[in-house]
């Protein structure tokens, strides 16, 4: 199974902190955001990752980075977004690399307080399709912002990106696994209102062909790219309790 770490865009919502550099390259407690993703991958078994970035910053990733060895990851491979096209457009950059493995896409900037390993190892029993990682959130007016499934006898009927009337209490998290047909489905993707290939249309394609699984990850998750005060609550959490735990 490959490791893609998705650690491109503006980072526009982390304004002034991303002025001069990417938001994936900021600390979260004592190092680098994306240091977090490449320790929750390598945790769960996979020491064959991609990391996609973009824009004017790319080359800090591989001056960090550099061949992995650091963080004991057998192959580290770049690619590189030229526009921002959205998640799986990007993931889309991953095919030859990925080739007929099975794939597990991480947002860099999504933080787990625990390990996503029996995610892993659920995707690797289950035949075919795709899994997701779903998170409890109280506040309605959080997930008013967020990808919120709505579940059914223990199986996820449909996915609602920013819904007006959350259809639960949780969320998507950034942790998606899919096997190689992940590819075609992007290819036929069609851009949304904003001009991207979205995930959600790629989890829903899944949803509707009854390939979907999910786990709820207990304890912490969070998205320390979605706010500055989302940011300062991640670096917190991590600060005093540490992430990626078994």
């Amino acid at each position: 199974m490959k490791g893609v770490l998705l650690a491109g865009g503006t980072g526009s919502r982390l304004y002034p902190l991303t002025r001069i550099t990417n938001k994936h390259l900021l600390p979260i407690n004592d190092r680098p955001m994306i240091s977090y993703g490449i320790e929750a991958l390598v945790k769960a078994g996979i020491s064959e990752i991609m990391v996609v970035t973009g824009g004017t910053h790319a080359g800090e990733f591989l001056r960090l980075l550099s061949n992995g060895d650091d963080h004991d990851v057998d192959l580290l491979c770049y690619a590189y977004q030229d526009r921002p096209g959205g998640i799986a457009e990007a993931l889309g950059l991953t095919e030859r690399f990925v080739g007929d493995d099975r794939v597990l896409v991480m947002l860099a900037d999504n933080i787990f307080g625990k390990t996503i390993k029996p995610t892993v190892e659920a995707f690797m029993e289950q035949p075919k399709g795709a899994r997701i990682v779903l998170s409890h959130v109280e506040e309605p007016s959080h997930l008013r912002h967020l990808g919120v499934p709505e579940l059914r006898d223990g199986k996820v009927v449909g996915i609602v990106e920013k819904p007006e009337n959350p259809p639960s209490s949780y969320c998507v998290t950034g942790a998606y696994c899919y096997d190689p047909t992940v590819y075609s489905v992007i290819s036929n993707l069609v851009p949304s209102g904003r001009g991207e290939l979205e995930i959600t249309d790629v989890n829903n394609y899944y949803v509707e062909a009854e390939m979907m699984e999910y786990d709820v990850l207990g304890g912490f998750w969070g998205d320390a790219g979605e706010s500055i005060d989302a940011y300062y609550e991640v670096n917190d959490h991590v600060r005093h309790h540490g992430a990626n735990l078994s």
